[in-house]
């Protein structure tokens, strides 16, 4: 059997895993002990991300045509991808908090929504909170005015009943 027709299943397997990705993003794991290893595998695949290391030649390829193609410009030395197809920032979140304890990871690169990020621009987008953080802020500030609302008129009405008592 031809190379090639060994290699074009782990190319179909990359392709698969991209469509209908909304972010891949690039990491160097190099110096990640395996325990460091098995931690990051558990936290990404908790937050609903893809991770698993591959050829570069390979994601080269299976990302041809693909807005993932623009990440060639990283693709090189030890390579690991991580895949989300929910949560945009979830990937660079989670690299980034895990980077705090482990500096050995780096990012390399990204391509979110369709937009390259290079490593410094990844690890700004890693400061984006969460969509349910997002809205958990949204709907504390729409709940913060009507509370205190209320408890106001609850003081008048209090205020009044007590006077007249």
């Amino acid at each position: 059997m031809a190379k090639v027709e060994l290699k074009q299943p782990i190319i179909d397997e990359i392709k698969a895993l991209l469509d209908g990705a909304v972010a891949a993003t690039v990491v160097d794991y190099r110096g990640l002990t395996v325990a460091q290893d098995t931690e990051l595998r558990k936290a990404l695949r908790e937050a609903g991300v893809q991770y698993k290391v591959f050829k570069n030649t390979l994601i080269k390829r299976a990302a041809e045509g693909t807005d993932f193609a623009q990440l060639d410009v990283v693709l090189d030395g030890p390579t690991a991808l991580a895949v989300s197809k929910e949560d945009a920032t979830a990937a660079a979140r989670i690299f980034a908090k895990f980077a705090k304890t482990a500096p050995k990871l780096e990012f390399k690169g990204a391509v979110v929504e369709g937009k390259f990020y290079d490593a410094k621009a990844v690890q700004a987008l890693a400061e984006i909170p969460s969509r349910e953080e997002l809205l958990g802020r949204l709907l504390g500030s729409i709940k913060s005015p009507v509370s205190n609302f209320a408890r106001v008129l609850n003081q008048i009405a209090q205020k009044d009943g007590g006077e007249a008592a």
